[in-house]
């Protein structure tokens, strides 16, 4: 059962003030940690903001032994109503940078709301006293982490940390992404265009060309979820890439398979051919924007596939006609 914060004592009150600080400050020391490698000076600005904790209950435990000695009630904000349930995520590996910096003022926002209220639940002055100062300097934490942040991400950091910022984009949603959408693009060629040069018929064509995506998708997910499981890559979560890279080769296959569903045979292939020239091309543009290569060279190495599996799929529709 949760206790209501109006039913709290003045010494739960100052245990559960103590627990706060002591586990906000091991949550940015979390935070230190796991963005130290990647992003270093970001990481010196949540050892500051640990740093910060430490010393608030540190204040706190020093008020509660003078009243109350030296044992504390174990009580944290999850036994007590109103307090936001927080996601651990100071448990994800990689962790986003912007993802904890976000967490972190909420943190203090929370913090300040609850010094606020846990005044008015306190008669004894000098804990007043000390619950109104915490408060005030809750309140001034967003901006200070403001200060740490122009202290510490000074423009070579900051553009450090954008570069690695942008390599793991590349790592964890580019990469997979890309090569689903390679693959749904240009392996269901063969299929789709087979069973469209083999009947003519838009119908069957556009069945054949849902399954192929659908299945390439599901298989391709399931490929990219079991290939590595990021921790030693940098290349994040299994289920994640393996989400992407399914999606993006359903994509990829549906792209010119959406064509057959105009009943006109031939303004369904034109149409699909028209839609191919599309997926290559921005193909082409993702490689040469996001993996270092010239738009001409990407171009050539992606056409010469598309345009093999292409014609891999007409010769065997024009060898093995359904009537």
């Amino acid at each position: 059962m949760l206790k209501k914060f109006k039913d709290l004592s003045e010494k739960e009150i100052l245990a559960l003030a103590i627990a706060s600080e002591e586990e906000d400050s091991r949550i940015f020391g979390e935070f230190a940690d796991a963005l130290r490698e990647t992003y270093p000076a970001t990481a010196k600005m949540f050892e500051e903001m640990r740093a910060e904790e430490v010393v608030h209950r540190d204040r706190l435990l020093a008020m509660f032994r003078q009243r109350f000695g030296d044992h504390i009630p174990l009580i944290r904000r999850e036994n007590v109503k109103g307090f936001l349930q927080r996601r651990p995520t100071w448990l994800v590996r990689p962790l986003g940078v912007n993802v904890a910096r976000k967490q972190a003022k909420v943190m203090e926002m929370e913090a300040a709301r609850f010094y606020s209220r846990a005044v008015s639940r306190i008669t004894d002055a000098p804990t007043r006293e000390l619950l109104n100062k915490l408060a005030d300097e809750e309140r001034k934490h967003e901006a200070t982490a403001d200060g740490l942040e122009e202290k510490h991400l000074t423009e070579p950091a900051r553009a450090q940390e954008d570069e690695s910022h942008r390599k793991l984009f590349l790592l964890q949603v580019v990469q997979p992404g890309l090569l689903g959408l390679i693959d749904g693009s240009i392996s269901t060629l063969a299929p789709l265009f087979a069973t469209a040069f083999a009947t003519h018929k838009s119908g069957y064509a556009f069945s054949v060309g849902l399954a192929a995506s659908i299945g390439a998708g599901i298989s391709m997910g399931f490929s990219e979820s079991q290939s590595d499981d990021g921790s030693l890559t940098g290349r994040g979560s299994p289920w994640l890439r393996g989400t992407i890279t399914g999606l993006m080769t359903t994509a990829g296959g549906l792209g010119h398979t959406l064509p057959f569903l105009i009943g006109n045979f031939h303004v369904a292939m034109i149409l699909a051919l028209i839609v191919v020239a599309i997926e290559l091309t921005a193909i082409s543009y993702i490689r040469h924007k996001y993996m270092d290569t010239t738009f001409l060279q990407a171009a050539f190495q992606v056409v010469v596939g598309g345009v093999l599996v292409f014609l891999t799929g007409y010769l065997i529709g024009q060898f093995v006609r359904v009537e």
